[in-house]
Parts: C-alpha cells; structure tokens; sequence
C-alpha cells in the first residue's frame, strides 16, 4: 500500500530557543542543526534572522554548513524583515523564506489595528516579496486555528497565487480540538481551488496537551508538513513534539503515511537537545524520557517478561534508547525479583525466590528503588545463611 510522505519541519534552533533559558550561542546551534541533517529533517528553521545580529548569524553560519537539507528563515510580513532572511540565507544551497501575518480577529484587532482586507493585501505583498529572493517560500496565517474558515480560505487561496509553496495553518494558541483542526484543514483541503499548487502544513502548540494529536488529526485530513520540535520544547507549553509525531505514524501504517526519520537518533539527539539547551526532559516523557521504557509494577513486569509486546509497543532500540528496565519497587512481583537476580549471576529455585521476596520487600518499603547493590547484599547473606545451615 503507497503511502505519502510527511514533511518534517524542525523548528527547534527557532520557536524551541524561545522557551526562557534556553538560548544557544551559534556554536551551538551549527552541533544542533548538523545533527537535525542527520536526523533526516526535511526542514530545519534556523532562526529569525531580523531579531538580533546573533540570530541573523546563527542562520548564515547553518545555511554554509548544511547539504541537503533545506535552511529556513522565519520573517514578519515587513519588507526589511524578507530581505534579512535572504542575506541571512544567501549561503544556503536549500534556502526557504518562511512570512506571513496574524489573520484572525482578534490579531488584526488588537495587534494591527486593521481590517481583514488590508491584512490580506499585506499577507500577498510579503509572499511576492519573498518570491524575488526564492521560489521556495512558505507563508503562516498566525492564529489560524480561531480564523474564521472562510477568510481563512480566502488568505490561503490569494498567498499560494502569489507563489507561496507552503502554507502554514497555525493553532498559535493551542486552542483547537484535534477534531476541530482536522475539520479546519479538511475545509481548506475542500475550498481553496488552488491548494493542489502549495504543501498545507501544521504547527501546533501544547497549550492544552493537543499538539500531538491535532498535527496527527491535520495530517490524516490533507496537511502533509508538521511543524515540531526535539522535547516538544517552544514557547508556553511547547510546540509540537518531533519524536511523537513520527512515532506515531511509524506505528499506524494505516494512516498510509511515512517520513524519512531515522528512528533510531531520536533519543541521542533529544540528549544532545536537552543538554544543550540546559532543560531537563521529564522521565515520563513519550519516546525519550528516561522512563518510557521502564517497568516497576508486578503484574506489568510479569507481562513484560513473558512478552515485551503485552507493555511495550514500540523496541527500544527502535528509537535509540537503552534496553528495558525492570525497575524494582515495593510494587514489584517474583518474576521481576527473579529475573534481576538472574541477570547478576544468581539462579534461584521458587522456594529460594519466595524467601528473598520477603527480604526484598522490606528493602523495598525503605527505598524508592532497590538497586542491584542491595540484591547482590540479599543474595550473599542467604547464600552464606544456607552454607552454614
């Protein structure tokens, strides 16, 4: 069965670098975006490189040493703004000028004053401005996911005339319901007469926990770009995360689609991410925390061990992680008892296994983990108990 691709676009050297704390010096940023290549990104959005002389040569510098992927400079709708994207990206053999402006009511209200057909003026002249500097532009209708549809179409409809190659569905605030982005993408997949001439994508924010699921819900209705970053870190609550997205259509051939992820880097480079931006991944993380492939209940690690399909729906080594944990807790059973002290060189019958449980339980009570330190005490004291016995 064919499926299509799915344009994976990185903006974690962009909207990721927003979060507080998280600034990268250009050093930085090249180490990250060498590894995003390698990866096997689509698009990595560099920067912005109007905002500050270290964005605009944070962008130059990645544009000399990327190779194939494409090199993305982020844009207002402001003419001076395009033309430092373009200097900025003047190196990149791949460069993409990424412009646009807010289109719902409430961003043409209160930020600009203005009215939806000067707004749509504004978002077509940005398009054909950038379109003097590169046939590969995409445009962001900001705040797309509280637009009105039907404005919305018409936004899309007049920017993709203009040469736009991409157009960019934001749920800036993270307000949508994934059933709610999905329609939104699925109307404009059926009322925008052009839409067959541009790649619709998604950027999603995790305003409400949604961001996975509604770029899932807008890529099974039409969208084929999601926008995303490493950790889903980006502002507030983060943006969309790379490695849930691709997991989740690695695992779901029945959405008939793929990227070009090389699963098995996406625990590295979330390391690389996390220790590089100093922001510490929550354990309980998908894909890349330090507990997503860990198991401390009894009736779990029971399962796993008898099949690590019963717990686990994806291999580690799938995505770069360490092997299984079978971490020991008060709320541990034998067989995870049992299978630890087998893995320390120790083979004990059941009856023997049943004595140490109830040892081990006691340790357990004390301790948040039992480590295999405290095993290695357990075993040598009953050993050298049935010795001398």
């Amino acid at each position: 069965m064919k499926s299509d691709k799915v344009y994976i676009f990185d903006t974690t050297l962009r909207d990721g670098e927003q979060v507080p704390g998280c600034k990268l010096n250009t050093r930085e940023k090249v180490e990250i975006a060498l590894a995003l290549e390698e990866l096997g990104v689509d698009i990595i959005e560099a920067g912005f490189p109007i905002s500050s002389p270290g964005d605009f040569e944070s962008v130059s510098e990645i544009s000399k040493v990327i190779r194939h992927t494409v090199v993305c400079g982020l844009t207002r709708a402001v003419q001076k703004d395009i033309e430092a994207a373009a200097a900025a990206l003047r190196f990149a053999k791949r460069p993409r000028i990424h412009t646009g402006i807010g289109t719902s009511d409430s961003h043409i209200r209160a930020k600009f004053n203005s009215n939806r057909e000067d707004i749509l003026q504004r978002a077509v002249q940005a398009v054909t401005w950038a379109r003097n500097f590169t046939d590969n532009v995409e445009f962001y209708a900001e705040d797309a996911g509280r637009t009105d549809n039907d404005y919305l179409a018409r936004v899309v409809e007049a920017v993709i005339k203009a040469g736009a190659t991409t157009v960019n569905i934001p749920d800036t605030t993270g307000y949508c319901l994934p059933e709610q982005y999905g329609e939104k993408i699925a109307f404009l997949m059926n009322h925008v007469p052009n839409i067959d001439k541009a790649v619709i994508s998604c950027h999603c924010h995790n305003d409400l926990g949604l961001a996975t699921a509604n770029s899932i819900a807008g890529a099974k209705n039409g969208a084929r770009q999601i926008e995303c970053t490493i950790n889903g870190l980006g502002e507030r609550a983060g943006n969309t995360s790379l490695e849930e997205v691709v997991m989740v259509i690695r695992q779901h051939p029945e959405l008939q689609l793929h990227t070009d992820i090389r699963t098995g880097q996406l625990n590295p480079i979330s390391r690389l991410v996390s220790d590089t931006m100093r922001m510490p991944v929550q354990p309980n993380k998908a894909i890349v925390g330090a507990n997503a492939f860990s198991h401390s209940s009894g009736i779990h690690q029971d399962g796993f061990l008898k099949d690590s399909q019963t717990y686990e729906i994806m291999r580690p080594e799938e995505v770069g992680a360490d092997i299984s944990r079978i971490v020991l807790t008060a709320r541990s059973g034998r067989s995870a008892l049992a299978y630890r002290f087998r893995n320390l060189g120790h083979e004990f019958n059941r009856n023997d296994v049943d004595v140490l449980y109830e040892k081990f339980l006691k340790v357990a009570d004390m301790k948040k983990e039992v480590k295999d330190e405290d095993l290695q005490e357990m075993a040598g004291a009953y050993i050298a108990a049935a010795i001398t016995s």
